[in-house]
């Protein structure tokens, strides 16, 4: 991909969430774009840190740690590991990145903490919600939240964020809406009932729904296709 197209990509993404946040009468800094970085190389991820970007995401360990390693000439990247997380993939995840955004599982939090370095402070997290109740969809329960965030308050390497979620697709804006809004009265709730918790983080829209999940307060909006358009096989 082009170093220009990279560039002006990113500019069209950033003024996509501006409008997006102008629209919902939310500042200008209320939201964050997270860059969807899964099979692009380190080259194009070069190409977008010299454009200003210092957030990626990364779904498949391996090659995000060859990224990092082939990145780590470069100062303030921000490494957030957004696909499912395996037990044996824990310490690694735990070494190497700086958020996990899709944890619903008690074992993958105490390991997550039990594997930090302390020197590298807490790990910031989001406990991943199964909005629309797919069997085949990874999250847990709003009703099993609680007892997650309680597990999570207690370890001292893990810093808990906020929610992921991933609403099933859907082409209807008032479904995309309907869906984030759910995610946002859960973690509204939360903040509730936990409010000794650094709970600020709604990591939710991607780049078919975008102003539908900032509209319903999105804090972290995840755009990959956006930026780069469709992607090759891993």
């Amino acid at each position: 991909m082009p170093e220009a197209s990279v560039s002006e990509s990113l500019t069209t993404a950033r003024r996509r969430l501006q409008d997006a946040l102008k629209a919902a009468g939310r500042p200008s800094d209320a939201a964050t774009l997270l860059v969807v970085s899964k099979t692009q190389p380190a080259a194009i991820l070069r190409q977008a840190y010299l454009a200003g970007q210092r957030a990626f995401g990364e779904n498949y360990l391996q090659e995000a740690l060859d990224k990092r390693r082939a990145l780590a000439d470069l100062d303030e990247i921000e490494w957030h590991f957004i696909g499912a997380l395996q037990s044996n993939k824990t310490r690694e995840v735990a070494e190497h990145f700086d958020w996990v955004h899709a944890v619903d599982r008690d074992k993958i939090l105490r390991r997550l903490s039990e594997q930090r370095p302390e020197d590298k402070g807490p790990l910031d997290l989001c406990l991943q919600l199964n909005v629309s109740g797919e069997a085949s969809k990874a999250g847990v329960t709003a009703d099993a939240l609680p007892a997650l965030v309680e597990t999570a308050l207690t370890l001292p390497q893990i810093r808990l964020r906020g929610l992921m979620a991933l609403p099933a697709p859907s082409d209807d804006v008032e479904s995309q809406r309907r869906a984030f809004r759910e995610v946002r009265e859960t973690f509204e709730a939360l903040r509730r009932r936990f409010p000794e918790a650094t709970l600020d983080t709604l990591s939710m829209g991607m780049s078919g729904d975008l102003e539908a999940a900032v509209a319903e307060g999105a804090t972290v909006v995840r755009l990959g296709t956006a930026i780069f358009g469709s992607r090759p096989s891993p």
